[in-house]
Order: structure tokens, then C-alpha cells, then sequence
């Protein structure tokens, strides 16, 4: 009841009778009562809607569902790989099993709405990875994923908690910035009553995020305060830490020039987007 976030001896008893960080408590009990599935929306009028777009309006559509595919799919994995195996406090080992648990529910509404717009959906899973612009999105996000997943050094060193830092500001880039490009343009679509299926999926999974972004920003706030090390470290990653804000910026950027390379939509372009 009385462990800290992180490098403590770990959860033996899983008890919330006393909790030590309500601030996740809520955030955890925020985040289930979020609870939907994919098969609750109807997406059907949509194949209606997808065959009257034009090519450049396609090619919006899909790039955008397969990139959040990519990013979904990374960090429906990564909490549990690289989170998990250091929390030492039950509410935090609680909020981040239930997160990476809605992650997977964003996986699978991907698939919901590519079922139904396309006659082969394993086409468009299968071009994903083949795509330069998604795939060096996720080679960036799961770098510092990968770096801390892989580092074998002493459990809790200085290094150790550095990474753990370094790891915890991208997710929060990635649940705060990388997605809503994409979002813009599913919002835009709805707005012309195009797609409108899809936007609702997006609407919730946009409401996700943001609790995930609290959750993230929350943790980061609060070890400090457990450890004094981070204090420190995030003095020390200051420049770091900015350089991964610009590096997302330039890259959402870069997207929306890859999104509109063939031609705009209706209300939206890449100069908006990245405006």
C-alpha cells in the first residue's frame, strides 16, 4: 500500500483497500467506465459512403487507418513490456493493464471498419509496413520502448530510471500528438456525412487517448515526489525531451503532406493540418 510507482519491491498482495495515488485510482476508474466495443457501431453505410469518395479521398481514408493501426498496434503491447515488469504499486500495475487492455480494443476496430469497406482487408493490413512514412513512424515511437525493454543493466540505476523517463515522454507524444492528424481528417469527413461510422469509432477512441494522456502526464508528474533522482533526470533531459516534441511535430507534418500529395478534401488540407 505504501510502494512507490516504480522500482520497489514489487506487488505481492493486490490490494486497493489503501491507496497511496488516487489520482490513478480515478483514472483507472474513469477509464473503464469509457468501456465499448467496435461491433456496438454501425459502419455499413460507410461501404456506401467509400465507394463515392474519390481516389485522393480513398487514399486519405486508408493511409490514415492503416498508420493508426501501426501506432495502435505498438502501444497496445508496449505498456505491459516495458511498464509492467517495473511497477511496484497496485493502482499503477491496475491502470496499466487496463490500458494497454483498450489499445487492443482500438486494434480491433481497424479491422471493424476495413472488414466492411474492403472486399480484402488482409491487402491493406499486408502494404502496412511496406509503407515508408508509417513505418518510420514506428520505428520512432518504439525506440525508446525498445531501449528500456532491452536494457540489462541493474534493476533501478540511475540509467535505468533515465530510459524508464525518456520512455514515459513518448507515450505521452504518441497518446497527445501523433494520432490527431488522422483524427482531423475522420472529423472532416463526418463533416460532409461521409464515413460517419468511422468518426464515431474515432470519437471514442479519441476519448481513450486523452485519459491515457492524463494518465501518462499524471505518472510523469508524480515521481518526483517518489524519487528524487527524477528531478533530476528531468533537468538533464530537458534538450531531449524537446527534440522528441519537434522530431513528432516535423513527422505529423510530413504526413500530411504524404495524406494530400494527390489532392485535398473538402475543408481540409496539409497546410491547415499543420497550421
Amino acid at each position: 500500500m505504501d510502494k512507490d510507482l516504480f522500482f520497489d519491491e514489487g506487488v505481492d498482495v493486490a490490494r486497493y483497500d489503501i491507496v497511496k495515488y488516487s489520482q490513478l485510482q480515478k483514472l483507472y476508474e474513469k477509464m473503464l467506465s469509457f468501456y465499448w466495443t467496435p461491433d456496438e457501431i454501425d459502419v455499413t453505410k460507410d461501404k456506401i459512403d467509400f465507394s463515392k469518395l474519390t481516389k485522393n479521398e480513398q487514399h486519405i481514408f486508408t493511409s490514415n487507418l492503416k498508420r493508426q493501426i501501426l501506432l495502435d498496434s505498438v502501444q497496445g503491447r508496449s505498456p505491459d513490456l516495458a511498464l509492467l515488469p517495473l511497477a511496484s504499486n497496485p493502482e499503477l500495475e491496475l491502470l496499466i493493464e487496463t490500458w494497454a487492455f483498450f489499445e487492443t480494443i482500438h486494434s480491433r476496430s481497424y479491422t471493424h471498419v476495413i472488414r466492411n469497406v474492403y472486399p480484402n482487408p488482409s491487402k491493406v493490413f499486408d502494404e502496412i509496413t511496406s509503407i515508408p512514412a508509417i513505418s518510420e513512424c514506428g520505428n520512432a515511437i518504439s525506440e525508446h520502448y525498445d531501449n528500456l525493454i532491452n536494457y540489462r543493466g541493474p534493476h533501478g540505476s540511475y540509467k535505468h530510471k533515465k530510459l524508464l523517463y525518456l520512455c514515459l515522454v513518448s507515450i505521452y507524444i504518441l497518446e497527445g500528438i501523433r494520432f490527431y492528424v488522422s483524427f482531423a481528417c475522420s472529423w472532416a469527413f463526418a463533416e460532409l456525412k461521409q464515413m460517419e461510422g468511422n468518426a464515431k469509432i474515432i470519437k471514442f477512441i479519441a476519448r481513450d487517448e486523452n485519459t491515457h494522456l492524463a494518465s501518462t502526464q499524471q505518472i510523469i508528474k508524480l515521481l518526483p515526489g517518489d524519487d528524487k533522482d527524477f528531478k533530476k533526470i528531468s533537468e538533464e533531459c530537458k534538450d531531449d525531451v524537446l527534440q522528441i516534441f519537434e522530431d513528432v511535430i516535423n513527422q505529423e507534418k510530413d504526413w500530411a503532406d504524404y495524406l494530400f500529395k494527390d489532392g485535398s478534401m473538402i475543408g481540409l488540407n496539409a497546410e491547415l493540418l499543420k497550421q
